[in-house]
């Protein structure tokens, strides 16, 4: 029974650390990715009234959030837009928008 438990830790532990692996992007090139963004989201990642604001969102929910919306997890217009998208190209965005003051 310890044995069980002790692997049930170890794959928590692990699962935390993938999650921190996977919130570190390059800032500089999402800001460079960013291009296609702005015409819903906003120069600074405001949104609107009909488009939820990114800026300040931390960076690992961000980048999840996109491949979710990549793997068609849930209907939205996202889903075309982070189609194209490469997990470094995700992690990147989430990474540049993390870096932007929220609302």
């Amino acid at each position: 029974m310890l044995s069980r438990k002790l692997m049930v830790a170890m794959m928590f532990v692990l699962m935390l650390a993938a999650g921190a692996v996977q919130a570190g992007g390059d800032a500089a090139n999402g800001k460079a990715l960013s291009a296609n963004c702005v015409d819903c989201h906003g120069d600074m990642g405001l949104g609107d009234e009909e488009v939820p604001a990114i800026a300040g969102m931390d960076a690992a929910k961000h980048a999840k959030m996109l491949s979710d919306f990549k793997a068609g997890v849930a209907e939205s217009e996202m889903n075309d837009y982070a189609a194209d998208l490469g997990e470094q190209d995700m992690l990147d965005l989430a990474a540049y928008y993390a870096t932007l003051p929220a609302k």
